[in-house]
């Protein structure tokens, strides 16, 4: 689901930025038929020199461009993935973190043992407890897990 999500919001940040192009694209040529004709009619310098090239710099500038909307595209992504990681790395703890009974049977014992666990230190055949003691399970005890979402 995430995946999909994700993918989604790329096609429309790839989708916003190719239009922002043409945008700026159009507008950059449209800027500079209308310099030419200005140019054309008050005998301005010659294309060649480097005050007319001074003034096209002068008008790219004015312009918000491609690299722009790079940069805030690409800060905002950088936000984006840092706070999934961070969500994503919490939800783990958490989940990491939650506590489950653990029961063991025993052959020669009518009730069960139970033990309060994190999940994340539950192993195959040991675990340790919430109250630090190791617990290892023997191959004749069966081992019941509690509150085991997954």
């Amino acid at each position: 689901m995430l995946g999909k999500i994700l993918l989604t919001l790329t096609v429309i940040g790839i989708a916003y930025l190719v239009i922002r192009q043409r945008q700026v694209t159009e507008a950059m040529a449209t800027t500079k038929a209308k310099d030419k004709g200005r140019a054309s009619t008050k005998h301005s310098p010659s294309s060649n020199s480097p005050a007319a090239a001074l003034h096209e710099n002068s008008l790219a500038a004015d312009q918000p461009g491609l690299s722009q909307d790079l940069r805030v595209a690409s800060y905002l992504f950088l936000v984006f993935m840092v706070g999934i990681g961070a969500a994503l790395y919490y939800y783990r703890w958490q989940d990491d973190h939650q506590v489950i009974t653990v029961n063991l049977h025993s052959a020669d014992q009518d009730t069960p043992v139970s033990y309060q666990v994190y999940k994340f230190q539950l192993r195959d055949r040991t675990f340790t407890t919430v109250d630090g003691r190791q617990v290892t399970v023997a191959s004749s005890e069966r081992m019941e897990i509690i509150g085991l979402n997954d």
